[in-house]
């Protein structure tokens, strides 16, 4: 294991910490909130969180539970509701397949960034957060992907994308286990994929396949049938019927696992990039060079070289 001192020449932390304030950060979410509620609650059980959580952001105050987790919790909601804002400017999708989209969308993303300045955030946390946004320019923005961002193919990384796209890509692979992988996401000029490009933190332990009665030649057959563009909705086919309830078993074994332990690790400083572009992990009062951390159920932190 190759370990360096605590050094400021050779490690830049990812989140440099500062002697007056703890880390501000926020929970953006557009749905159940889940992973928002397990972040919120591995805080507040800490004796001395090393964080100061400021609101909960959404883009759905209609339909995503930012409301409800708000007053349960106590916290300030931000909402800018990402359709409204669409239909206002004569759009009825929200999307940014189109030049117009993609200028709405940096128009929706400014007013993010306005309702949101007053809180000095110094990193963001998306939990479950839908809309493909280049906040992640700005500021620090922790991502949980259900997919193992280490697994590389041809010296890529397979599993990433949207929706059930990575882990489709998991069992298509013939892959008997998935992970969830705590990221920190990149900005986007294309598609979502880029997003996914960025440092792997921490990835959970293994959380094996079901396939729930299905042959992976019927799979890997509903993947040929498909049309080249995802239609409105999803494909509706077996594929993404079986990659739903992995992504759900994923989600409740695996984000639920990596992504609080993570987070905190992440503001206390443990984080940090060498002059290399070597991912680093503060033990003491000494950077150990890492592929990532292994976030396992039992509690175990497992480094990976």
């Amino acid at each position: 294991m190759q370990e360096y001192h605590h050094d400021m020449s050779n490690v830049t932390p990812l989140l440099p910490q500062s002697k007056n304030h703890k880390p501000h950060t926020a929970i953006f979410l557009s749905g159940g909130g889940s992973n928002a509620e397990k972040i919120i609650n591995a805080v507040r059980a800490l004796e001395d969180a090393p964080l100061e959580l400021k609101a909960l952001v959404t883009d759905a105050p209609k339909t995503s539970r930012a409301n409800e987790l708000g007053k349960t919790y106590k916290l300030p909601v931000i909402s800018v509701d990402i359709r409204e804002f669409y239909a206002k400017h004569g759009e009825s999708r929200v999307s940014i397949a189109t030049p117009k989209g993609q200028e709405l969308r940096k128009a929706w993303t400014d007013e993010v960034r306005r309702q949101i300045a007053p809180l000095k955030l110094d990193f963001a946390i998306f939990a479950g957060f839908v809309p493909l946004t280049n906040l992640t320019g700005d500021l620090p923005c922790l991502n949980v992907h259900p997919g193992d961002l280490t697994y590389l193919k041809d010296g890529e990384r397979l599993l990433v994308g949207l929706h059930t796209i990575p882990i489709e890509r998991a069992i298509l692979e013939g892959m008997d286990s998935l992970r969830s992988s705590v990221i920190i996401a990149q900005p986007y000029t294309g598609g979502g994929s880029e997003m996914d490009s960025g440092p792997v933190l921490g990835i959970s332990g293994e959380v094996p396949v079901d396939l729930d009665g299905a042959s992976h030649a019927a799979l890997l057959a509903d993947m040929r049938k498909r049309p080249s563009l995802r239609p409105r909705g999803g494909f509706g086919d077996r594929l993404e019927a079986v990659a739903k309830r992995n992504q759900e078993i994923l989600k409740r074994n695996g984000d639920w696992v990596v992504f609080p332990r993570a987070v905190i690790d992440y503001a206390e400083g443990r984080f940090g990039m060498a002059e290399n572009n070597q991912l680093m992990y503060l033990i003491g009062d000494k950077w150990h060079a890492i592929k990532t951390v292994i976030y396992h159920q039992s509690g175990h932190k497992e480094l990976v070289h």
